[in-house]
Order: structure tokens, then sequence, then C-alpha cells
């Protein structure tokens, strides 16, 4: 990839620092947790924070979705560096340090907002089985501002350079006005905007949010769980994961120049993908559940393979195939984290 790549790749979201830790069934009902959630902290999860930490082994990993999938992306390019830049706000402290070391040995050029009246964003990553429930307390995250850090010359001078941009719909809850100004440049110079589903609750209490961005979204992702509560929201009126692809293709869009794609995962089933007026549905990798250590970012993953794909403008059949490439390498990990080097092909 010619060294003109740098910065092609743009996405904004919620910096977290992941705790993660196996748990058992009485410490998820303790704090009212489904096996496979993503939700937000309430004040009932203030100590689980300090719980899971006492009572389990614990490990620490950068995170933060839209983080998770352009380290992913990085990684899958590998040079040149710095194909990826990162916004996103978190606390001058410990875990903040962190972030920011992890986020350079991923060779990603992250630009934070470092703000002090709130602490750097973690996520509890309850691991039962091969399910993970996600609590994250966004803290410092929740506080990224449009005019303190992405109206600043500088920084929007690395929006412009991007040709593809990814933001998880998790962001949603935190800067609106932010997404909207990165849309609608993606949009108004024909480049690629993509934007995740990112959880139930997104589907469900941001919607009047989430369809703002949709006209400016040119690639949507979703996982099945997140497809069916779009669709109830909407009132899709089918359950059928192809349908609600077509549905959603469909949503009135600004930019006519290219035709929304809608790419939905669903764990081991295939992944479904709109193509013209048809959906294609394509098998992921096979894997034994023994070798699953924890699908914590899976997703992520998912995501960043197609993108790193795509910021190289292959097809939308080779997007999908690194997407299940790279999800199949980081459910070998514990947390999204990954070897040295991909070997794919």
């Amino acid at each position: 990839m010619p060294a003109h790549f740098q910065n092609a790749l743009f996405g904004m979201g919620n910096p977290l620092l992941d705790i993660c830790a196996v748990v058992d069934k009485d410490f998820l009902d303790k704090y009212g947790l489904k096996t496979n959630d993503q939700i937000l902290a309430e004040e009932k999860h203030k100590e689980m924070f300090e719980e899971i930490v006492k009572k389990f082994k614990v490990e620490y990993h950068a995170g933060g979705a839209t983080q998770n999938s352009v380290k992913v992306a990085q990684w899958m390019i590998q040079e040149p560096h710095k194909v990826a830049t990162f916004f996103g706000c978190i606390g001058k402290d410990k875990f903040g340090k962190i972030l920011k070391e992890k986020a350079e040995e991923a060779h990603v050029e992250a630009h934070y907002y470092e703000q002090s009246e709130e602490p750097t964003g973690t996520c509890a990553a309850c691991i039962t089985g091969d399910n993970r429930s996600l609590v994250a307390n966004l803290a410092a995250a929740n506080c990224y501002k449009k005019e303190k850090h992405l109206d600043l010359e500088e920084n929007w001078k690395l929006v412009e350079k991007a040709q593809v941009y990814y933001i998880a719909g998790f962001f949603l809850t935190v800067s609106l006005e932010s997404i909207l100004k990165v849309a609608k440049h993606a949009s108004e110079n024909n480049k690629i905007f993509c934007l995740n589903l990112s959880a139930p609750f997104i589907c469900e209490f941001f919607k009047e949010a989430l369809m703002k961005v949709m006209p400016y979204v040119d690639i949507l992702f979703g996982n099945e769980t997140e497809a069916a509560t779009f669709a109830q929201e909407r009132g899709f009126e089918t359950e059928d994961i192809e349908e609600i692809a077509k549905k959603a293709q469909s949503l009135p869009k600004e930019n006519k120049k290219r035709q929304r794609i809608v790419v939905f995962t669903q764990g081991k089933e295939g992944t479904v993908m709109t193509k013209g007026d048809k959906v294609e549905t394509f098998p992921v990798l096979k894997i034994d559940q023994s070798e699953i250590v924890d699908t914590t970012g899976a997703g992520d993953a998912f995501v960043g393979g197609f993108l790193s794909q795509l910021v190289q403008d292959k097809t939308f059949e080779q997007c999908i195939r690194a997407g299940h490439y790279a999800a199949n390498v980081i459910i070998r990990h514990a947390g999204c984290t990954f070897p040295e080097k991909p070997d794919f092909h």
C-alpha cells in the first residue's frame, strides 16, 4: 500500500479500557445482566466494577468498539502505519495513558481529546462460556465535544484526508453533531460512510438520532439481534434477516451515487449482505468450540477486517472474507487482541 494511504480510514467513538473476566451466572444475576448484551452502566452497576476486580482474575485490554475496529483494520493492512485515524475523549489518568500506549503500539494515529473532569471510560466484559455481557461506564468518553476537538483545524484536516469513515452506533449517545458533521462531509464528497447499529438499546432508545444519520450511511453493519430490534422499532413487520437487510437498504439516502449496502453478521451462522436488489449469505470460517477463548470484539474485528479491504478498493466479497478471517482470529484470543501478523490472502 502506498504511503498516501495514511489517514485514509477515519474512526470516531468511545475509547474504553476493557476489564475482562470470566464470571459466573450468580454474578450476572446479581447485577441483572443478560449473558449476551451490551448496556451502559447505571447506578446499580457502580460496585460491580470494584467487585469484578476483587473476585475474578481480570485482564485489561484497550477497547471501545470503533477503536477496536480501526486497530484491526490497521493490523490487517500492516504497512504503511497510521492508515487509521481515531478520535475520542479520555481522562488525564493511568487508564488514559494505557490507551495512548496501546494505540501507538497498534500504529493507529489516535488524537484524543483529553480532559480532567471525568476519568477514562471503562467497560466490564463479563464472560460466561462463549458469551459476553458488556457494561460500559463511558465517563470521559461521554465528554467528547465537537467544538473542542473535531472543529479544530488540525483535526478536521485529518477528517478531510480520509476516504472511508466508520463510527459505531454507540457514539450516538455522545455526540450526534460530531457524527453528522463527518457523515455530511463524506456524503458531499462521495466518500464512504459506515455506521454500526452496535446494540439493541441504540436501535430502541436512540432511534431518533440513528435515523438522523441514516440518510448518510453507505454501509450499515449490525448483528442478528440488533437487526431484529431495528426491524421492530422501524415497524418492518418481518423477522427474516434478509428482508430486514433489504428494507434497511431502501431507507432514504442522500448520496444517490452509491447504493447503501447492509451487512448483518449472525455469529456462527453466515453473514448476510445486500447486493443490488439481491441478498447474499456468506458462510463464516469453521471453528471448533474448544478453540474459542472469548467472543469479545468478534463483531468489531469483523468490521475491522472488512474496512481493511474497503479502504484498498477491494470487492465487497473480499471485504467479507477479510472480516470473517479477522473475527476468526480474534475469538481465539482474550479481548480484542491479535497475533503479530495476519495470514490473510
